[in-house]
């Protein structure tokens, strides 16, 4: 519990600077008990990755390709520490989920890896950056392979990115390459500071990596997913290959930010420099993300990205000017108890989403701020504000 005290201990010392403020404090009392009890579970050590031999009948596998930034434990490892490496280093790991898996959702292993009950690794080896492209860019049903490309967030282990990755590949049912990009999260509550200087010293690779994978002649869309800090970690990438003059790789993006950890006035810079993006960028919204609560407390009250308000018409102004679509998420259930992963239950929609976007239904791919309906799978207009619909459509 001392990691916790140290992470208490400077909202302590805000409360106090802020005297007596009961609403405040009953605000911040639920995330505040929720990040608590986060950290009195069990974690995933490296163990959970050990091979688990054949899966049963019905078990479905999905292969997972690695780019990290991670320390391999030893030269042409495929364990990795949370060592920050100046390199990236590439893995392979095929990952098999138990015949009764519900979609939206990691059977995770307790502690010991089992096939028959939990998400488990059946085969994996070490690839050097020629494999790893080779792997990538392979042709799947006849035609370019489509690469989904997922950057984890805060607190966050390896092992714990590796089988989210596969869940969310599994239930969206990808046909093409899905990679998942692991920078060093110290993989701890009391990590935040630390955390937001790993991903910071990862933005050179990420943007290398996709100018890489751009120019791989076999490879189609590549739909870049952030979540949490993983998104300021995608902002950045963008902004930087915009900077460089990247515009051929940023021409082949689909962006999704999922209830990103970024300051509102900071992704606004952010998104001057990047400019507008086709297919817009999608940025994953929850009001009521208890994660957020608190990181916007840390800020000191600055709002972040993934809380916004899509009634707000300043969000919805915002929204055009830079050509995003922001959506809110709310009304989908999420695996934890803070309302941080919402986005994962998309995955399972994902073909219905895409059908209808190629189509042009579902209101997808336009500019505004929606609100998801999860009955219909559409999006629609959030609120009547002064008698003016303020989404869009």
């Amino acid at each position: 519990m001392v990691g916790l005290c140290e992470l208490f201990a400077p909202l302590s010392r805000s409360a106090a600077r802020l005297g007596a403020d009961c609403r405040l404090a009953a605000r911040l009392a639920i995330p505040l008990l929720a990040l608590a009890l986060a950290g009195c579970a069990a974690r995933l050590g490296p163990d959970a990755l050990a091979d688990a031999g054949d899966p049963p009948p019905g078990a479905q596998q999905v292969t997972i390709y690695v780019a990290t930034t991670r320390k391999p434990a030893a030269p042409d490892a495929d364990v990795f520490t949370n060592g920050r490496s100046s390199s990236l280093s590439y893995a392979e790991f095929t990952v098999s989920l138990p015949p009764g898996h519900q979609s939206g959702k990691v059977e995770w292993p307790n502690p010991t890896p089992d096939p028959n009950s939990t998400f488990a690794v059946v085969r994996q080896r070490p690839l050097d950056e020629a494999a790893f492209l080779a792997e990538v860019a392979r042709q799947r049903n006849g035609g370019p392979s489509n690469v989904g490309l997922f950057v984890h967030g805060y607190n966050t282990n390896f092992q714990e990115a590796l089988f989210r990755m596969a869940q969310m590949a599994a239930d969206a049912h990808a046909d093409g390459a899905p990679i998942l990009f692991a920078w060093p999260s110290e993989g701890t509550l009391k990590g935040y500071v630390a955390d937001k200087d790993a991903v910071t010293s990862s933005r050179d690779q990420l943007a290398a990596l996709l100018t890489t994978l751009a120019k791989q002649r076999d490879v189609g869309r590549i739909t870049l997913i952030g979540h949490s800090m993983g998104g300021w970690l995608t902002a950045e990438a963008l902004r930087q290959l915009r900077l460089t003059k990247q515009d051929a790789t940023i021409r082949r993006l689909h962006v999704v930010l999922a209830a990103p950890d970024i300051d509102a006035d900071v992704f606004r810079q952010q998104l001057e420099v990047i400019g507008p993006l086709s297919p817009p960028m999608v940025v994953l919204v929850s009001r009521d993300d208890m994660a957020l609560s608190v990181s916007r407390f840390l800020a000191d009250q600055h709002v972040r990205v993934g809380a916004l308000d899509v009634s707000d018409p300043r969000v919805q102004a915002a929204a055009h000017k830079y050509n995003v679509e922001v959506v809110d998420i709310s009304k989908l259930e999420g695996s934890d108890a803070l309302g941080h992963d919402r986005f994962v239950s998309l995955a399972a929609l994902y073909p219905k989403l895409s059908s209808e976007a190629a189509n042009g239904q579902g209101g997808l791919g336009q500019a505004g701020a929606f609100v998801f309906d999860t009955v219909g799978t559409t999006l629609s207009s959030p609120f009547l504000l002064a008698g003016k619909a303020i989404g869009g459509q």
